[in-house]
């Protein structure tokens, strides 16, 4: 994919996760903490500095220096020093874990077949990335949320722990996308925006750069940084996911679903949706017995 936002939101949408625990910490100032030199790290961590600044040090040679506005994600079975800085360190830290992951006595995270437990890309939990993302009202609301529903023991609060982690990983995935694309980003939420609004419409590459006064290829590279696909592609993708939609209602055919999302053609649309979707139109609804028949 080429961008670390796009990559992560694969592997947080598309990896089953176990979270643990939600800590609000605070380091004294001009320390080193060891306590991962010896024992490496457990779990993969979602860290947001809150105040103050440390170096996080994995496996004596990756150095992240991490101060508000900064975010650190992965970093299971690593070893792990931190130096906290003149004022201190304060962050929030939510622990998680790839369901069906373990540590085995290389401290590597194995899956359940004895080979590393990935995701998308093949990301691993020991991978680290750093992201940017503002302290802003709504991240702090959401974190105090998220701390709070760590202490409850009932399983209405765990699920609501999960509901706002996603949240907080979603939000902070958001900032680093806007703050890689400051120009950009306005004009392609409003290209995201018209295609998802005028999707049963004909649109073309032409037609979408011509409206943001852009070319062709200079459009469809900054779609593409943005959302990770083009910007055909995606609207392709809208469409059959639309038709998918109404399709599993069982009260359009597929000529009709065809037309609502903008081909005249059923048999062409009916190819792409098979290309797309991995079955024919006709068979969507239907149970695996019923589709073994």
């Amino acid at each position: 994919m080429g961008y670390a936002y796009e990559e992560l939101a694969q592997y947080f949408a598309d990896t089953p996760l176990a979270l643990y625990g939600v800590y609000r910490t605070q380091l004294e100032a001009n320390r080193i903490y060891g306590g991962h030199v010896d024992k490496p790290t457990a779990k993969c961590g979602v860290i947001i500095a809150l105040d103050g600044e440390a170096e996080f040090i994995f496996d004596e040679e990756e150095r992240y220096l991490l101060a508000p506005g900064k975010v650190l994600i992965g970093g299971a079975g690593r070893r792990l020093e931190i130096l906290s800085g003149e004022q201190g360190f304060r962050y929030c830290l939510a622990h998680y874990l790839p369901i069906g992951s373990d540590l085995d006595k290389d401290n590597e995270v194995i899956g359940q077949e004895g080979r590393p437990a990935g995701g998308a890309a093949g990301r691993q939990p020991r991978d680290i990335a750093v992201l940017e993302a503002a302290l802003a009202p709504d991240l702090l609301r959401l974190v105090d949320g998220l701390i709070e529903a760590d202490s409850s023991p009932d399983f209405m609060s765990l699920l609501e722990k999960k509901s706002i982690f996603y949240q907080i990983v979603a939000k902070l995935l958001q900032s680093e996308r806007h703050g890689q694309n400051k120009e950009s980003y306005p004009v392609i939420e409003d290209a995201v925006l018209y295609i998802q609004t005028h999707f049963m419409e004909s649109i073309t590459l032409a037609m979408l750069a011509e409206r943001y006064k852009l070319k062709s290829k200079y459009f469809s590279h900054l779609f593409t940084k943005y959302t990770g696909t083009g910007p055909i592609d995606y609207l392709i993708h809208y469409r059959m996911n639309k038709a998918q939609e109404w399709l599993q209602t069982k009260q359009f055919t597929v000529s009709a679903v065809a037309r609502s999302v903008g081909y005249a053609d059923p048999y062409y649309f009916s190819r792409l949706f098979k290309k797309y979707k991995g079955i024919a139109p006709s068979q969507v609804g239907l149970s695996s017995r019923e589709l073994e028949r």
